[in-house]
């Protein structure tokens, strides 16, 4: 179980560092960040909070619509959401000392970087099967109360979170703010490199776990 945790803390650590890379890169953050992304831009909290309310938000969506399914070992993911926040700000300030990319291709370089991190972050979390994040949390809810496949309510909540974001930046900002080409390329490309990782990495992950806790074949 320290096994477990310890890769589990490792892969929810590495997504935060993808988080900052495409931050930092400035075009556009990836889907599920939009939005606390867009809550820093607008209010000024910092991004470690922004992370945490929008979590419990969508712990509560969870409640509101699996209401008595809802198991209370769910109620984990509150934890989960605040060593996530935490862990996104530590990953922020690690990101001061890096200088901000000027040139596009260097913008771009930045962001195929915060990709791999995210990629290879959800290649760590996932597998020890402890307790998932509250996107994943609430994408399964939907998935079950609606009847549609875990992978189409992915892409829906996905696109709701980029509209909203876009929406409220538009009015806010008067500019797309947290969404632009990067998250059309992180949304395209985490699941690409996450396939790559898994493929040659799997059975060396699976050694360590001692067995497959999650399978992403599917």
């Amino acid at each position: 179980m320290i096994k477990r945790f310890s890769i589990y803390m490792l892969g929810l650590f590495l997504m935060t560092i993808g988080i900052g890379f495409s931050i930092k890169a400035d075009l556009g953050v990836s889907p599920v960040s939009s939005i606390p992304y867009t809550i820093t831009l607008i209010t000024g909290i910092d991004m470690g909070k922004s992370t945490i309310m929008f979590h419990i938000a969508l712990i509560l969506i969870q409640v509101f619509l699996l209401r008595k399914a809802f198991h209370p070992k769910n109620l984990g993911q509150i934890p989960v959401a605040i060593i996530f926040g935490y862990f996104t700000n530590f990953s922020l300030f690690l990101m001061q000392f890096i200088p901000a990319p000027e040139s596009y291709i260097l913008k771009l370089v930045f962001l195929l970087i915060s990709i791999m991190f995210v990629a290879f972050g959800i290649f760590l979390y996932l597998p020890p099967n402890i307790i998932p994040l509250a996107g994943e949390g609430a994408m399964q809810a939907i998935s079950s109360v609606t009847g549609i496949s875990f992978p189409k309510a992915k892409i829906s909540f996905d696109v709701t979170m980029v509209v909203v974001s876009a929406t409220v930046c538009l009015l806010q900002l008067r500019n797309l703010g947290s969404v632009g080409l990067g998250t059309i390329i992180s949304a395209i490309l985490v699941g690409v490199v996450l396939n790559i990782i898994v493929r040659f990495m799997q059975k060396k992950l699976d050694c360590i776990l001692c067995d497959t806790v999650v399978s992403y074949k599917s």
